[in-house]
């Protein structure tokens, strides 16, 4: 494999951007430029330049661990790992049920690995407990999607179209940071005459992009979204044919919004009515324009109706479903659309189906070989489960994920994990959840290992293996099937786990086959050979007529879309479908929605409070994300010596007059306190942030762990956690006095 090119795609966000891996003759891998995947074009971010760096076995696991009777993780063969996990998994059903098990994903595992969790969980163990970590990335997003068109997709539409439309409103997302390589789409919309409206209560390194920057007051997205729905019904700005022809609940939800008054707005969300106006001018102007939302938004207990609500102007404009136009969700982690869609996700069976469904349950348990009645009903949510660790569940499965620092309220699931009978963790790296279990266990990381994932615009890729894992190092497929022939008794259960990832594509194709996310008509060759393929992709069989369908024309699009030389030859993406194979669906919603009706559905929303607003004992809201060098819980990225260089360690960004009223000068530490614990990290000072709100990335452990301070706090409809809004206090460390009263 030596001097071998693999195209391959970063291990890291929803951009899955396209890069090439050549080893190295002195064992390390170099990445380089490739031009011909659409997405990034051949940008990469610094993050997706290191990424090999991980692969050295100076920083992650090569042996199984587990832990000794002094306590420590000590290295142990991987039979006795095994033995161990199957052993404690079965002493736990045996003694509290199966239920009493629990299993926890990660939005970053590929296709293969998540639908394989999800029926390992079902299947083998028998439990309902089972959820990712991708609950707590887009839910709402997907909960409001479904909701509104009948089917959730990160983007309803390619990238390629963010530049061709006429104004992009980009709520809580900072893609110049969180997602580097996709700037450009933004930066070249503006080039096109086109216009950007970034909300987001700090002034970021996208937000000094915008045309317009609305700085709402945390957890008031959706107070903005009705004042900007008011005005477009008070100025005459809706599309009422498109109202009349292609929705349903726009009385109710007109009642709902004219509610909430521009002034009432402003009250609510510092934003001032003539931004608010401003606002309304730039995005109903154009003919065609989009409204795109990230965590900001998501990440409250209300995000299902915040985000509905802004998926409504979309429809009172006559903006969704239609060229260059629409609703979309920046997804975050990298496979975290294909990891909520093949059953990974506690209500959910491949397909996107929903575990509830009687035909979804025969379909699914037909490609299984069981009976229907035997797979469990819906378990708890992420969180939930994580708090009900210890008590309901006491032993857990853990793959992929690192909830010591990612989950809210984390001392508290920090406790939790370390009050159960049985933890087995599967990772890269020694995480801080890792370092906590019974026996973990090393695998295969993204160039080590073959296997799908979806990107954010439901593009279905071909991850390829570029080098070999080190000796002692298995893949997750390799110990689900292990597992299951410990835990399967007679009944062979390991014969329905294979370890070749292509095998278990090939029956995820049969398990999705007529499911809302149906991958029934996507092979790894087509994926070789196009570039990736969107879904819903039917097999030919089921296959509608290209044109049809809630995808719509294709042609008819690029018959709207404006010149683009480059493009000119073939404006889609990769080589094109062999004939008498289903296209794949790039746009969707163009003739109808995925609703009975075909109609999309308003949301008669109003304002209600976060969970937890500012009082006289912790004024201030705390606000959290992510730095351009790390990414999520940093358990990958906190290893690479380049990425730590450029950010080193956690911080709090806060106002001067807030710095002022403590005493406090850039560098000093200072404490967050809310009502779940204290943190400490260096003040960062800075006019870009709002004098009622400090920030704190989410990216360590420690006594800067952010996470230690969120509120998990549920939206009722997508048991989303509130980590974007709490009330803290701001404190002094070190004998620092406070300054007068701002």
């Amino acid at each position: 494999m030596q001097n071998t090119v693999t195209p391959t795609h970063c291990p890291y966000c929803a951009l899955q951007c396209g890069m090439n891996l050549t080893p190295a003759p002195d064992g390390t891998v170099e990445v380089s430029e490739r031009t011909d995947f659409p997405v990034n074009r051949g940008a990469l971010c610094g993050k997706g330049r290191t990424a090999p760096a991980v692969l050295s076995s100076r920083v992650r696991l090569t042996s199984p661990l587990v832990r000794s009777e002094a306590g420590a993780l000590v290295p142990a063969s991987w039979d006795e790992a095994l033995d161990r996990i199957a052993d404690g998994l079965r002493r736990t059903r045996a003694e509290h049920g199966a239920d009493a098990v629990g299993v926890f994903g990660g939005g970053g595992l590929t296709n293969e690995k998540a639908y394989g969790l999800g029926k390992f969980a079902r299947v083998v163990l028998g439990t309902s407990q089972i959820d990712y970590n991708g609950r707590f990335c887009m839910s709402s997003a997907a909960a409001a999607g479904t909701r509104a068109f009948g089917l959730d997709r990160g983007l309803p539409f390619p990238l390629e179209d963010v530049p061709r439309t006429g104004c992009v409103i980009l709520v809580g997302s900072n893609p110049a940071e969180t997602m580097p390589p996709s700037l450009r789409y933004f930066t070249e919309l503006k080039e096109n005459g086109g216009t950007l409206i970034v909300v987001d209560p700090r002034r970021t390194r996208t937000a000094e992009q915008a045309d317009l920057h609305l700085a709402p007051r945390p957890g008031t997205d959706l107070a903005l979204a009705l004042g900007l729905l008011h005005l477009i019904v008070a100025e005459g700005r809706t599309d009422e044919a498109y109202i009349r022809e292609r929705t349903v609940g726009w009385e109710e939800t007109r009642a709902a919004a004219m509610a909430h008054w521009p002034e009432y707005v402003e009250r609510i969300t510092g934003v001032s009515v003539p931004e608010l106006r401003e606002a309304v001018r730039l995005f109903c102007e154009p003919e065609a324009a989009m409204v795109l939302t990230a965590r900001g938004p998501e990440q409250q207990s209300k995000g299902t109706d915040t985000v509905g609500a802004w998926i409504n102007l979309c429809l009172a404009t006559g903006r969704a479903g239609r060229p260059l136009s629409g609703y979309g969700c920046l997804t975050g982690q990298g496979n975290g659309q294909g990891g909520r869609e093949h059953g990974q996700k506690a209500d959910q069976l491949p397909g996107y189906r929903k575990l509830t469904d009687p035909a979804a349950r025969a379909h699914v348990a037909g490609v299984w070989g069981v009976d229907p009645d035997t797979l469990p009903g819906p378990g708890r949510s992420a969180y939930e489960l994580l708090d009900a660790l210890g008590t309901d569940i006491r032993s857990l499965l853990l793959m992929g994920s690192n909830p010591v620092v990612s989950a809210p309220r984390a001392a508290h699931v920090e406790e939790r994990i370390r009050a159960l009978d049985f933890l087995a963790v599967c990772d890269v790296v020694l995480s801080e959840t890792a370092a906590l279990a019974d026996v973990v266990l090393p695998v295969t990381q993204w160039a080590e290992e073959t296997g799908t994932t979806t990107n954010l615009e439901g593009r279905v890729l071909l991850r390829r293996r570029a080098v070999a894992p080190p000796e002692g190092v298995r893949s997750d497929l390799e110990v689900l099937h292990a597992l299951a022939a410990r835990l399967g008794g007679e009944r062979g259960l390991e014969k329905g786990f294979p370890t070749d990832p292509e095998e278990v594509f090939e029956e995820l194709r049969r398990a999705s086959a007529g499911g809302p996310a149906d991958y029934s008509g996507i092979t790894y060759r087509r994926l070789a050979e196009e570039n990736g393929v969107f879904w819903p992709c039917p097999a030919p069989a089921d296959a509608p007529p290209a044109t049809g369908g809630s995808g719509g024309s294709e042609d008819a699009v690029l018959d709207v879309l404006p010149d683009d030389p480059a493009r000119a030859e073939d404006p889609r993406p990769g080589s094109g479908p062999r004939p008498g194979v289903h296209p794949g669906t790039p746009r969707l919603f163009l003739d109808r929605f995925a609703t009975e009706d075909g109609r999309a559905r308003f949301a008669p929303v109003s304002h209600r409070a976060i969970a937890e607003e500012p009082d006289d004992e912790y004024p201030v809201l705390l606000t959290t994300g992510r730095v351009v060098a790390q990414y999520q819980s940093g358990a990958q990225t906190r290893r690479v010596d380049e990425l730590n260089a450029a950010a080193p360690g956690p911080f709090v960004e806060l106002h001067p007059r807030l710095a002022e009223r403590l005493g406090a000068a850039e560098g000093d530490p200072v404490a967050v306190v809310s009502r779940r614990g204290r943190a400490v990290a260096p003040a960062r000072i800075t006019t870009a942030i709002r004098p009622d709100t400090v920030f704190m990335p989410f990216h360590w452990a420690g006594e800067g762990r952010a996470n230690t301070l969120t509120n998990p706090a549920l939206d009722p409809t997508s048991r989303m956690p509130e980590f974007k809004a709490c009330a803290v206090r701001v404190e002094a460390v070190g004998g620092m006095q406070p300054g007068p009263r701002a």
